[in-house]
């Protein structure tokens, strides 16, 4: 997170926004005991050490030190770190680009924005540091699974704007799977479900209740049992796509996570998940103007999976 009313509070560092911490509205003691708590995987003597660099900082800009208070409802902004970060051997497109927004075409496998064991190697950084955009923000994301188009806000003026397209629905998001075939199932169709965590890691389930998703599909071309799918999700729930050709038994190509978790081993590309962005269009909220974008990114042939 980055301190919207005073971005000078830290800089953005080789592409990375700085990290916040909210003090909790009781506690006491030093800052550098809650820090080691709140977050273990720093060790103490590595706060130590930014704190001693001057890379913990409060939102009025006052660095922090081995025996700075703690202060309830503070916030406190440093710099995440990783060690062994995993190297994505796959590049971004840039298919769009003006003053205030950005469309990347993203590749299978890489992350959109930090997090976990990915921080240098995600979209976000590593277009923040190829083109000297700080202020660079994606309006929407798509998953590390998923290849396809991503929109960023370029400038923080003009954000909420575009972020308002998403909020209220105004985009037209078209994604592309290839999954199996099933005879008794007749499309197009919708699909509507009520989704909640699962309490498994960030999985997603279907459960009973009044439903949180909608999801248009068309079948575009089938050949043996696999076919390619044109969805249309009307709501944006994670995973959502995934999750509602699995609950029709059309578990996509490559998915790892449903119906069932499958171990993949760190480096190995070698069954890409088949769903791809394949296109936004929507009316620019500055212009007035009809944005229209496509995906140039391809997903499996039919024939090669069916042989």
């Amino acid at each position: 997170m980055y301190n919207s009313n005073d971005p000078k509070v830290l800089p953005v560092r080789a592409g990375v926004s700085p990290s916040c911490v909210v003090l909790p509205s009781q506690g006491r003691g030093l800052l550098l005991d809650f820090l080691v708590q709140r977050l273990p995987a720093v060790a103490r003597a590595d706060w130590c050490r930014r704190m001693a660099l001057g890379e913990v900082v409060d939102e009025h800009g006052q660095a922090a030190h081995a025996l700075t208070a703690f202060v309830p409802g503070l916030r406190y902004y440093y710099y995440r770190e990783l060690e062994g970060e995993p190297q994505i051997p796959f590049e971004a497109e840039i298919i769009y680009r003006d003053a205030h927004l950005l469309v990347a075409d993203k590749p299978h496998f890489l992350p959109v924005v930090p997090a976990g064991k990915y921080l240098q190697q995600t979209l976000l950084v590593r277009l923040k540091r190829a083109l000297e955009l700080p202020e660079l923000s994606p309006i929407h994301r798509i998953d590390r699974d998923t290849a396809g188009l991503v929109v960023f806000s370029v400038q923080r003026a003009t954000r909420g704007a575009y972020q308002a397209l998403f909020r209220e629905r105004a985009i037209s998001k078209v994604y592309e799977a290839v999954a199996p075939w099933r005879a008794d199932l007749v499309f197009p169709r919708e699909h509507q479900s009520r989704m909640e965590e699962s309490g498994h890691f960030f999985r997603m389930r279907e459960v009973a209740g009044t439903p949180n998703t909608l999801t248009r599909m068309q079948l575009l071309e089938r050949q043996g049992g696999w076919a390619r799918y044109r969805l249309e999700p009307e709501t944006g729930k994670r995973h959502q796509l995934r999750v509602h050709m699995a609950a029709l038994g059309l578990p996509l190509w490559g998915d790892g996570f449903y119906p069932e978790v499958r171990d993949v081993p760190e480096g190995d590309y070698s069954r890409p998940l088949q769903l791809l962005a394949r296109s936004l269009r929507f009316v620019d909220p500055l212009t007035a103007e009809e944005r229209s974008f496509e995906s140039r990114r391809s997903l499996l042939d039919l024939a090669e999976i069916s042989a």
